[in-house]
């Protein structure tokens, strides 16, 4: 499988996803749209739309998702198998307010 995910170093939802990433052992390329807005322009461009995060999977984008539609769609589409492995964050939370605060200081938008 080829994965790119456009994540935020810090977020719920972005930790979500990595949370899914972990659990199915899946090879994804993380891609921070914070700290590289050459990331960020490419998601954009990619999905179409402004907010994270984004997962592109064999070239399906799936934009603005939780860990959890994540793997809703991983399941439904017979890419991995259903297992009990737990994750070790929410895989549909929302950042914090602190998280908030953190990326209001760094957060640059390009469009």
């Amino acid at each position: 499988m080829n994965i790119i995910a456009y994540l935020k170093p810090t977020c719920g939802w972005s930790m979500g996803v990595r949370a899914i990433m972990k659990k199915y052992d899946l090879d994804y390329e993380d891609r921070d749209i914070i700290n590289n807005p050459d990331q960020y322009a490419e998601m954009v461009e990619r999905s179409g739309q402004p907010l994270s995060p984004c997962v592109e999977i064999n070239g399906s984008m799936l934009a603005d998702v939780s860990g959890e539609e994540v793997e809703n769609y991983l399941l439904s589409n017979g890419l991995v198998a259903t297992t009990a492995e737990k994750t070790d964050v929410p895989t549909n939370a929302p950042c914090t307010d602190e998280e908030h605060e953190a990326m209001r200081t760094k957060t640059v938008r390009f469009f």
